[in-house]
């Protein structure tokens, strides 16, 4: 079987696909392959290995005449044709265990930053702007706060337990309530929509984007929140409308905001760029040595199992 990586990764996540299989990784010093070079490629593979980031187009489909498998990089999918795939019988996967607690580190660690103003007094004491006064800096601690999950899935789960050791209330909206036991291991409580940008003193987006969570942050759910809330967001970037975040932080009309993902994909909005109550990460959420390899070794693993039998993390 031929393999086709898109992106030249580390090497010993791959280690057993690499053992069984013909697997073609970018010459060394190239970061990746364009899209018009898998394109050309494509025809001769039989799985592509592909990144979040990397577009799995109805073109890209057509040409991979040998193609079986699409193994993603990534807990989402958002990239990939999936309706086309499935109806060519192209198998997609995901790999959604690795990214959990990782991501969930990063919410939590957002909304540390911003509720104690790390990176901001961080950035004024390496500019000489900083006052030492004991009413100086002040924050929010989260000790007996109200952390409401907009997406109570593997991620929203991950950072309920990490806020309830915080000692934090935890309130969540989801699809419909998750499992009782799952509510009583968290003490968390489904609430409305409403109910929850009411009530939160922070509010973590871990949902995907779709049509019906595309901009679910915007000028009239800010309204309906707390002048001391918090927002943060480690799941999809276009969940916020950036320009009216942006204006609400601007007027102080929330307190603030951790982003690890932006609206513009690698683009960051210039309004946001220069407020000192956001704390942006350049979605680094998964950016660990040990998961960018445990990453790599789900996804040979749902590779290697399509083939040999084993259980494969399946999208369609």
């Amino acid at each position: 079987m031929k393999v086709l990586v898109t992106y030249n990764m580390f090497r010993d996540g791959y280690s057993e696909l690499i053992e069984k299989y013909d697997v073609t990784f970018p010459a060394e010093g190239q970061e990746s392959f364009s899209y018009e070079e898998v394109l050309e490629m494509i025809p001769e593979y039989d799985v592509l290995q592909s990144m979040y980031n990397f577009p799995v187009t109805k073109e890209l489909l057509d040409k991979g005449v040998n193609l079986k498998i699409v193994s993603n990089y990534a807990a989402g999918f958002e990239n990939i044709d999936v309706d086309y795939a499935t109806q060519k019988g192209i198998v997609i996967t995901n790999t959604p265990d690795p990214v959990t607690e990782p991501t969930a580190d990063m919410a939590m660690g957002l909304m540390l930053s911003v509720m104690r103003r790390i990176a901001d007094c961080d950035r004024r004491l390496r500019t000489n702007e900083l006052e030492w006064g004991l009413l100086d800096n002040l924050g929010y601690s989260l000790w007996g706060k109200t952390l409401g999950i907009y997406g109570m899935g593997r991620i929203g789960q991950a950072l309920a337990r990490r806020a309830k050791a915080a000692g934090m209330k935890i309130i969540y909206n989801n699809r419909r309530p998750v499992d009782p036991h799952i509510e009583s291991l968290y003490d968390a409580k489904y609430v409305s929509f409403d109910e929850l940008l009411a009530a939160s003193d922070v509010i973590s987006l871990n949902a995907p984007n779709t049509p019906q969570t595309h901009h679910i942050i915007n000028k009239e759910t800010i309204s309906k929140m707390k002048p001391t809330a918090t927002i943060i967001n480690t799941a999809r970037g276009p969940l916020i409308n950036e320009k009216e975040l942006a204006d609400a932080l601007r007027s102080r009309q929330i307190y603030g905001a951790g982003l690890d993902v932006f609206e513009g994909g690698h683009k960051v909005s210039e309004e946001l760029l220069d407020l000192d109550n956001v704390v942006l990460t350049p979605h680094t959420g998964t950016q660990t040595y040990d998961v960018r390899n445990e990453m790599a070794a789900f996804v040979s693993r749902n590779i290697i199992n399509f083939f040999e039998g084993g259980t494969v993390c399946r999208v369609n």
